[in-house]
């Protein structure tokens, strides 16, 4: 499954040089003054797996093949973006394709790096960009709310669909109109299931990126103030937060392999931003990983936790779904312990699932199907 997370944040709060880190393309400008970025840059990236090496070396697999993120970087949003201020309503459409937000965060200070509000506060800062995105998304509710009120409905099915939908919406109305996010709200399945046609901002999962100073990355932001009243913010709204610096993040682009990895040993750092980030895009969006190996290739895909065997299947091809007949599946380290497929059969790990089968994080499969 396609995968897309945008980046925003206010202008210079370190948005486009975490992007050029995390993509590793230097297209994207990174010049100290607002709106340096006049189109949004997309980057594709692999997502870090050190299971994919594993299973490629069990099945001598001629190429591996991780699943991957499209990240979108969108020009620093600012007061009035959602009214077209700074561009803002030109950018503020690229994020309505996005699956998740990535909300980049000032948590250091700096005094040659200009704040547009000339102070740092994340919280503030977040209640900016939130609140552009809200009336952002306030229009788009409005606009459905005038057509619903037109009671163009026929039958009594729709009729009862369509009342539902302007309750859910009328809520959601008010929340906006204070600027609250409507991922806040907590809507049920069904509540949620009624929104989706409108694609609104304010429900996508955010992931706050607490951008930092070196010192701070190697403490993961413990007793930085700004980082602890983002973790409150996050908490609250049942938001993640990764702790980067996009200074670091940018130097290690430049460097070797082994050069990378005696600098962060030197700085005491085990990993930085993408895998983190990778895994908060993962966990919001309810997603799960397993795997395809063999010898011509071992290969990650992505599915959302509680999928099917079927519905799995149907990532890799729609004929798979719809032709699904059976799954063999082994667990990642049963797997790697039997050192393949054979193996774990003798050892009875081998399972041969079916349509009911729910799928679980690290699972090898092999479908039948027949279409």
């Amino acid at each position: 499954m396609s995968l897309k997370t945008g980046i925003v944040g206010l202008p210079n709060v370190g948005k486009s040089t975490l992007f050029n880190a995390l993509t590793e393309n230097a297209a994207a400008q990174t010049a100290n003054f607002p709106f340096c970025t006049i189109e949004p840059n997309v980057g594709i990236v692999a997502v870090p797996d050190e299971r994919l090496k594993v299973l490629s070396q069990i099945s001598s697999s001629e190429n591996i093949i991780p699943a991957f993120v499209e990240i979108v970087d969108i020009a620093g949003l600012v007061k009035g973006a959602s009214e077209g201020q700074g561009l803002g309503n030109k950018f503020l459409s690229n994020i309505r394709e996005c699956d998740a937000i990535i909300h980049t965060v000032r948590c250091f200070d700096d005094d040659e790096v200009i704040h547009v509000d000339g102070r740092v506060n994340p919280v503030e800062d977040v209640a900016t960009i939130n609140f552009e995105l809200a009336l952002s998304d306030l229009l788009q509710v409005e606009r459905r709310i005038d057509r619903l009120k037109k009671g163009k409905a026929k039958s009594p099915t729709e009729k009862a669909q369509e009342a539902a939908e302007l309750e859910v919406l009328e809520r959601v109305s008010l929340s906006l109109e204070s600027g609250i996010p409507v991922r806040v709200l907590k809507l049920c399945e069904d509540e949620s299931v009624l929104l989706s046609t409108l694609n609104l901002l304010t429900q996508k999962p955010c992931i706050y990126a607490a951008n930092v100073c070196e010192s701070d990355l190697r403490t993961k932001g413990s007793g930085n103030i700004y980082v602890e009243n983002l973790l409150d913010l996050a908490n609250s709204e049942g938001s993640a937060v990764c702790i980067v610096s996009a200074k670091i993040e940018s130097e290690l682009v430049q460097m070797e392999l082994e050069e990378r990895e005696f600098f962060l040993e030197e700085l005491g750092v085990k990993e930085v931003g993408l895998p983190a980030l990778v895994r908060a895009v993962y966990k919001q969006l309810k997603l799960q990983t397993y795997f395809t190996t063999g010898e011509k290739e071992t290969r990650a895909w992505t599915t959302k936790i509680g999928a099917t065997a079927p519905q799995a299947a149907g990532v890799i091809h729609t004929d798979f779904e719809r032709g699904f007949i059976k799954a063999e599946t082994v667990s990642y380290q049963d797997y790697v312990v039997s050192e393949g497929f054979a193996k774990a059969k003798e050892k009875g790990l081998w399972r041969l699932e079916g349509k009911e089968y729910v799928v679980k994080e690290g699972d090898i499969m092999v479908f039948k199907f027949n279409v």
